[in-house]
């Protein structure tokens, strides 16, 4: 109440920096590693104590930090928290999801809640893929149960002022805010993660949801259209309490508008942040620095798109969706999947689309167009239609329920006469002993102490955090490296300082690297606090480049080809086996999901020609049918 009380009592625009959460939306952001975000820290707390709050976790970020930086998210929220003691912390969560992709037991969302609150968020931005309340009532009631601020979200889809478009008019949204407040929420969120409202519509929905609800207002869009800043002008003049913006040098595009822009135009208004706009400027330059290192990741982007209000993509998704279209061939046709994916959107019901929704969308898309689909032959009961597991699982209701809930016509094409779920997914899980889930994550690392932090990242990644875990355990705290050597290694003669520890420096300096050997490895000559050391280590350059595998053959039924690039998973038959239609044959990791590759018809595996851990790329032959 007393931070409801305090940001009604503003006058002045507030404002969330989002930029430590997903900087620029793209495969850059998902990469940004703690060292960057920490070294910063000290100067939004001396600086930039008039933000609202900081969005620095969550989502992709809490995945991607075990996944590909080889750091704990855990120590990134608390390394953040103790530099910045002055700030609040935000964070994004999935509700029932967590920040994983599926619906947890009801105890495994309160567990990582109440670890997220001790370890350092203040502020939980919580919200449901598809809009359903319901599905978000364990998730509040267990931030509020933490002390911490629960803002309850609505995702913003659609054009509400579009009179052909009437599934989420005023009426939908000022029920949806209703809903939220008598479920306790501290904050109103309104997330527009597509950036898809229009001035026109800020100035309606956010000046009745004022009237209608008594709760400060939360704004959050994105700049993919190129509109946002107009969006967020509108907001403020209609009352929105507090907005989200993005660093000048990390805004833009599928990122949140630009900071500084925001700022000058409200200054010597009624809304004035009341920020500095010397200090926004010191501190992009930073991030423009930094923005340097991750250049292999940027998305490409090159100019904003209204034909996001025709796919109406998140902006996390966009940039991701354009690189598995790349990855699958199919990168010249991506209008093509841009108009597929509004497609698919509209045969599910016009769905909320964020993630874990937005990905079964983008799934259904893209496999429609590599295999040249379209929504009638889908919806058409005579064509046979092999769907992604995906959709499968969205189907049978294990992501809850959109409003007025998915089309018939759909739900029995996929689920062939399964009935599906209509109650809460978690309602139906049953409860999880965590103390036999944490002796099961120590007995996979060899007896390794997991505390609470790590039992938390094991229960929403369990095969992430292992993979994780065994890494640090032979190559340490390579967190503590500088960026650019991490990403790309050093040269001859370069000299790097690491922190591993407080007080505990090395000084490495590379001498020399010998020719690689026949085994594939090559000898590293470098010193190490000023004492020479000599180690083996394999190329991993000359190894990627010599090993190939031999491509599936298209139209042949008997060979089963990858869909994307990625690394196998795991390997479920064995050769020799009978497997009938839709059993599954392996699982493929990539773009921080796992994908089932199932058996399209009955038959006998005749070879299989990966291996669990091994490096795919797209239409490369996984398993051979007799």
């Amino acid at each position: 109440q007393a931070v409801a009380d305090w940001m009604a009592a503003q006058k002045q625009l507030l404002i969330t920096d989002t930029t430590m959460r997903d900087g620029h939306q793209s495969l850059l952001a998902t990469r940004m590693r703690s060292l960057d975000m920490i070294k910063v820290a000290p100067a939004y707390a001396a600086n930039m104590s008039g933000l609202f709050s900081v969005e620095c976790w969550g989502g992709a970020t809490f995945d991607v930090a075990y996944r590909f930086l080889q750091e704990c998210p855990w120590q990134r929220l608390r390394d953040i928290r103790a530099k910045m003691p002055n700030i609040m912390t935000q964070m994004l969560l999935r509700a029932s999801n967590g920040v994983g992709y599926t619906n947890y037991p009801d105890n495994v969302v309160q567990s990582f809640v109440a670890q997220a609150a001790e370890s350092g968020v203040d502020v939980f931005r919580v919200f449901d893929s598809l809009n359903w309340v319901e599905n978000m009532r364990v998730a509040m009631d267990a931030v509020i149960d933490s002390g911490k601020v629960c803002e309850g979200t609505i995702c913003y889809t659609g054009d509400m002022l579009d009179a052909e478009r009437s599934k989420y008019d005023l009426k939908y949204y000022v029920g949806m805010a209703k809903e939220m407040e008598r479920a306790g929420a501290h904050v109103l969120g309104l997330k527009d993660m597509a950036g898809l409202m229009k001035h026109g519509t800020a100035s309606v929905l956010i000046k009745t949801l004022k009237e209608e609800v008594g709760l400060p207002i939360h704004f959050h869009t994105h700049d993919t259209s190129g509109a946002a800043i107009a969006t967020v002008l509108a907001a403020s003049a209609a009352g929105v309490d507090c907005i989200d913006a993005a660093m000048d040098s990390f805004s833009g595009n599928t990122s949140q508008p630009t900071l500084g822009s925001i700022v000058e135009s409200l200054k010597c208004t009624e809304r004035d942040t009341g920020l500095d706009i010397s200090a926004i400027r010191e501190i992009s330059n930073y991030w423009e620095t930094v923005r340097a290192h991750y250049s292999a990741f940027e998305s490409g982007l090159q100019a904003p798109a209204s034909e996001v209000y025709l796919h109406e993509m998140p902006g996390g998704q966009f940039t991701n969706l354009k690189a598995q279209a790349r990855s699958l061939g199919l990168e010249e046709r991506w209008h093509e999947v841009a108009q597929t994916y509004a497609d698919v959107n509209q045969m599910f019901g016009d769905i909320v689309k964020v993630t874990p929704s937005s990905k079964v969308v983008g799934d259904m898309a893209l496999m429609m167009v590599s295999q040249n689909l379209t929504r009638a032959q889908v919806e058409d009961p005579d064509t046979d239609v092999s769907f992604p597991d995906s959709v499968i699982d969205m189907m049978r209701g294990n992501l809850g329920q959109p409003p007025g809930g998915f089309p018939d016509i759909i739900v029995n094409k996929v689920l062939k006469g399964e009935k599906p779920n209509l109650a809460r997914p978690g309602k139906h899980l049953k409860a999880v002993d965590l103390e036999a889930i944490r002796a099961e994550a120590s007995a996979k690392l060899e007896g390794a102490k997991i505390d609470d932090e790590d039992l938390n990242g094991y229960l929403m990644y369990p095969k992430v955090y292992t993979d994780y875990a065994q890494r640090h355990e032979i190559y340490g705290p390579v967190r503590t490296l500088p960026t650019r050597t991490f990403f790309y290694g050093m040269e001859p003669s370069e000299e790097i300082t690491a922190e591993i520890d407080p007080g505990k420096t090395l000084e490495i300096r590379l001498q020399a690297v010998s020719e690689t050997t026949d085994e594939g490895e090559v000898k590293v000559f470098f010193e190490l606090n000023g004492q020479p050391r000599t180690i083996r280590v394999p190329n991993r350059a000359i190894k990627a480049a010599t090993v190939q595998r031999p491509k599936a053959e298209a139209g042949n039924d008997n060979h089963i080809g990858a869909p994307m690039p990625g690394v196998v998973a795991s390997v479920v038959v064995s050769v020799g086996q009978t497997v009938k239609e839709g059993d599954l044959l392996l699982t493929i990791e990539a773009m921080k999901m796992e994908t089932g590759i199932h058996a399209e018809r009955d038959a006998v595996v005749k070879a299989i020609h990966v291996n669990a851990g091994g490096q795919i790329d797209a239409k490369d032959l996984l398993v051979e049918m007799e």
